[in-house]
């Protein structure tokens, strides 16, 4: 393909993400995905210019453009090498006509820098939510050290105990390492909060929103494969990929329950009152991971993120009814707005007197009203919000 092709090609792309943002459709790793099995002709290099065009023009743009060619002339202002390639040749972009504008830039619509910026979100630290993230993997303790593993690939140490940092692009999945189960690609925030839940071997654990079980698998390393960790979620889909992850980390002690939303209690009956610990890694904005899915910003609404508030707090209530009497609840958002995360949190424990916060001790972030903080732009991880609290 010529460079022309590639910036056509990629406003074609750009196109489909922004339509499907706009209905909550497909994301745009699965659209790519897509259309480059549909269009063999593109190879490696093609590929990997395309994605690169995309989500550098996506990361351009603050509101939600208007179209896809208007997302990459706002590239274009940021990248003098594209201009040129807007010049009507076979297969490339037309040529830019008068009048003709690009997309508006910043970090994201106006409503939502302004809910950042009420955060303590701006500046630099705003910028840094849109850069590229790196990629760390979490060492399986069950299986291997840190010290003593060996990898294909160059890795240095991040500031979790058993986390490696790579290159961005790293074809992990491929290696024997990872096929074996001995890493798990595993950001270094998300590894941060699995330590603030302190999981013992012999305790009674629960993962509330495990999700595809990247959590859960820290976890039971962190057991030592003793105990008993109960991983739930009401996404059957998601839950389903923790059996074969377990099964290649050599974690065999999770026990999964599908619950059914509004009544899950009901399903964890048995366990109410008996949890040691119970992490509650509740569905949210997702605003701290804008560097890995940055069209998430144009998904977002208010009256979206006023019903993730909702849930969060109803999971909250649900966690503290799981603990037994000087339990551990770990309340995690992956996100850097105050009404998910310490608003949130002061929410819930004046809701639940008896409650004590304990802040957790990390080796990144910084307290964040009763819990703590973890940014791209000062920890280089994902944004988190992370927050503990005992059981009375």
């Amino acid at each position: 393909m010529t460079p022309a092709a590639r910036v056509q090609s990629a406003i074609e792309l750009l196109d489909a993400v922004i339509a499907a943002a706009k209905v909550q459709g497909a994301p745009a790793d699965r659209i790519l995905a897509d259309w480059f099995r549909g269009h063999r002709f593109a190879g490696s290099k093609d590929r990997r210019a395309i994605r690169e065009l995309v989500y550098a023009a996506i990361r351009a743009c603050g509101q939600v453009p208007a179209s896809g060619r208007g997302a990459m002339l706002r590239l274009a202002e940021q990248d003098a090498s594209i201009s040129p390639l807007f010049d009507g040749s076979p297969y490339g972009p037309a040529v830019v006509e008068a009048g003709e504008n690009p997309a508006q830039g910043g970090v994201a619509p106006a409503w939502l820098t302004g809910r950042l910026a009420a955060s303590d979100i701006a500046g630099r630290e705003a910028e840094a939510l849109l850069e590229r993230a790196p990629l760390d993997l979490r060492v399986n303790t069950l299986k291997a050290a840190r010290a003593t593993l060996a990898l294909p690939a160059p890795a240095v140490p991040t500031d979790a105990p058993h986390g490696l940092r790579l290159v961005p692009g790293t074809p992990v999945e491929n290696w024997e390492a990872a096929k074996d189960g001995l890493v798990e690609v595993q950001d270094t925030g998300s590894q941060l909060a699995c330590l603030a839940v302190n999981a013992q071997p012999g305790e009674t654990v629960i993962d509330l929103c495990a999700g595809g079980g990247g959590k859960t698998l820290a976890l039971a390393a962190a057991m030592e494969n003793f105990g008993r960790l109960v991983a739930t979620d009401t996404d059957r889909q998601r839950l389903s990929r923790l059996a074969p992850r377990a099964g290649r980390a050599g974690a065999t002690m999770i026990e999964t329950r599908l619950l059914d939303p509004g009544q899950e209690l009901e399903t964890l009956a048995d366990l109410a009152g008996q949890a040691d610990a119970v992490l509650i890694d509740a569905p949210c904005s997702g605003t701290g991971t804008w560097r890995r899915n940055p069209e998430a910003r144009w998904r977002l609404t208010p009256e979206s993120l006023a019903r993730l508030v909702v849930t969060q707090a109803r999971l909250l209530d649900i966690g503290a009814a799981l603990l037994r009497p000087g339990g551990r609840l770990v309340y995690v958002v992956c996100s850097l707005l105050d009404e998910e995360g310490s608003t949130q949190f002061d929410a819930f424990l004046s809701r639940h007197p008896g409650f004590e916060a304990t802040p957790p001790q990390l080796p990144l972030g910084v307290a964040r009203g009763k819990g703590w903080r973890l940014s791209p732009f000062r920890d280089g991880t994902d944004g988190f919000f992370i927050a503990c609290a005992a059981s009375p």
